[in-house]
């Protein structure tokens, strides 16, 4: 699994970061990036990250959760998304 946030539809709400503050974080801007395995912050629009499995729970709890519903969770074999707002 790879999860991205839409920064267009954040809310800067925090509660990803406060769910998994391994994955997600808040930047000066006040919006919600995902980091890279190396904790380094991903700014670039559309910047994935991958899921560890055993945050996976945390990870798609930020999803259901986020007021901006701007966090997307996909499988990485096939891009289609699990949790978010795309989800089927």
């Amino acid at each position: 699994m790879e999860v991205w946030i839409d920064q267009d539809l954040c809310t800067g709400d925090g509660i990803c970061a406060q769910y998994a503050p391994e994955v997600f974080e808040l930047d000066i801007d006040g919006l919600a990036y995902v980091k890279s395995a190396d904790d380094e912050l991903l700014q670039e629009p559309g910047a994935t990250t991958p899921v560890p499995l055993t945050l996976l729970t945390d990870v798609r709890d930020s999803a259901k959760e986020c007021p901006g519903d701007c966090i997307h969770v996909r499988r990485i074999s096939d891009k289609v998304e699990i949790y978010g707002p795309d989800a089927e």
